[in-house]
């Protein structure tokens, strides 16, 4: 990942607008998951339920981000990989349940998924709207604004695949969203976990948080 906001020093998140946002966006989060899980029950929904899980583990980690503001680089980029890493097993876990679900094959109930997929898309654009200000910065902040974009494409997928689902009768459109959920879950992952490292290794070099380097800020 290269620089951004053309400079090597990212933002880091030490703003009070920033953690207020931050605030925000976790409560939305966290009361779409439940919202979100139990429609998918409800439904027999496995997109439902994946974006509900993603709500879940961006509630979490956005808690895990607003920790770490104001830390070393070093515990910035260790929150990031622990992150990244929990993307990447959320991103295994939809793609393994979604061969499960393929197995059982249950149709999912298209009005269910179509109207919580619109909440969702609703919450999501509205989280994404007050963190792309921030959308820039180190591997702690890009994280978050990765998860708040993957959410709104996300919903978006699943208001498609409930479409589809009532056009064919059949649980394949939503399976379809459910593993492109899951690749696109990965791919953050990687994105996350890629640049995490590079700023992990940089900490041993510049970090002025670490007592061994006397570096100016």
């Amino acid at each position: 990942m290269g620089a951004c906001c053309g400079s090597n020093t990212k933002f880091d998140g030490v703003s009070k607008d920033y953690k207020r946002r931050l605030w925000l966006v976790i409560a939305l989060n966290a009361t779409m998951f439940v919202v979100e899980m139990a429609a998918g029950h409800a439904a027999r929904s496995q997109a439902l339920q994946a974006d509900a899980l993603d709500f879940f583990g961006d509630a979490v980690t956005y808690g895990i981000s607003l920790a770490v503001i104001g830390a070393s680089l070093k515990t910035r980029a260790v929150a990031a990989l622990f992150k990244g890493a929990s993307l990447l097993l959320m991103g295994l876990w939809v793609g393994g349940s979604t061969a499960y679900q393929f197995l059982v094959l249950g149709v999912p109930k298209a009005e269910i998924m179509g109207s919580i997929g619109f909440l969702a898309l609703a919450v999501n654009l509205a989280s994404v709207m007050l963190l792309v200000r921030y959308k820039d910065g180190d591997a702690n902040v890009r994280s978050v604004w990765l998860c708040s974009r993957n959410d709104a494409i996300g919903n978006v997928a699943v208001m498609l695949a409930a479409l589809g689902v009532w056009g064919t009768a059949t649980a394949w459109p939503d399976l379809i969203v459910a593993g492109l959920m899951a690749t696109l879950f990965i791919n953050s992952a990687v994105q996350i976990l890629r640049q995490a490292l590079e700023e992990y290794r940089h900490t041993d070099e510049v970090d002025p948080s670490d007592p061994q380097h006397s570096h100016p800020h």
